[in-house]
């Protein structure tokens, strides 16, 4: 029964964390979140005169998570995304990228997680990588700061990604990139994220990284705006649907990717699916 106990005391971290709950505190925007928020914004390239490439994108990705214990969680991605490219005009008809994450969470305090991730990326005619096969495997370290407020609920996200990419030659070559994010989650028709709650989302990404595979202007590498909606099927499941805009300046010309994107979540799904098949097996497992 303790271990019971452990494993739901996690879920419910999960579900405040993941699903992007909210904790009492005061409400209102302190000065650091103020200056956090006036920055990105200040630094949010609007302008894209001077683009001269324009893709559209479909993305859809799937997020299965699981408590270990109190401190531990584990996470799997499964994602892919169609593109129209510089030869095909179709959306649907290029499948540029499959990928997947494998995920270990470590939660620190109420208001940290710290988390680093395996992943493997199957690129294939991606406009800013090259019309040729590129798979990458990928290294990730981030850490993830809640700003924990009454109604909605502000995170920052600081991201290290250590890339290992082929080039057009064959050869793979190592590269890394920095990533700083923000995110905004306000639930709509309720005031946390449980069954039944429709919740207005929105993020704001910079990435950075030095002159290496994807060629381009040093030192800042992107721009990511996502804005979109979600819905809590269950307390374990939700669905999202959002559309990101990505502007990536480049020394012979900018692209922007237009990108609408399809999120489904699921929170201990497998160990759900086992005991609807075997009644009582969570429980025998546990005095086990």
């Amino acid at each position: 029964m303790l271990v019971l106990h452990t494993i739901e005391a996690m879920n419910n971290r999960i579900r405040k964390t993941r699903n992007i709950q909210n904790r009492l505190s005061k409400p209102g925007f302190n000065h650091w979140e103020w200056i956090i928020v006036f920055l990105f914004f200040l630094l949010l390239p609007f302008s894209v005169k001077a683009q001269t490439t324009s893709y559209t994108q479909l993305a859809n990705e799937a997020q299965f998570a699981r408590a270990i214990n109190d401190k531990w969680a584990a996470e799997g991605w499964l994602g892919g995304t169609f593109s129209n490219t510089p030869s095909n005009d179709k959306v649907l008809s290029t499948n540029i990228q499959r990928y997947f994450f494998l995920w270990a969470h470590y939660y620190l305090s109420p208001k940290w997680k710290l988390s680093s991730s395996f992943a493997y990326y199957y690129n294939k005619d991606v406009p800013d990588i090259g019309q040729y096969l590129s798979p990458e495997y990928r290294l990730t370290f981030q850490g993830l700061y809640y700003f924990h407020k009454t109604g909605y609920t502000l995170a920052t996200r600081m991201r290290l990604d250590l890339r290992y990419m082929m080039n057009a030659e064959g050869d793979f070559d190592f590269n890394y990139r920095y990533r700083q994010m923000i995110k905004f989650v306000k639930p709509i028709n309720g005031n946390v994220l449980r069954q039944g709650v429709f919740y207005f989302l929105t993020t704001e990404e910079l990435l950075f990284k030095p002159e290496a595979k994807t060629k381009g202007l040093n030192f800042f590498d992107r721009n990511r705006f996502d804005l979109g909606l979600g819905y809590q099927i269950t307390d374990d499941l939700a669905v999202e649907l959002a559309y990101l805009n990505e502007f990536v300046p480049r020394d012979g010309g900018n692209e922007v990717y237009n990108v609408m994107e399809f999120t489904l979540t699921f929170n201990n799904l497998f160990p759900k699916i086992k005991e609807r098949i075997f009644p009582g097996s969570s429980e025998k497992e546990a005095k086990d």
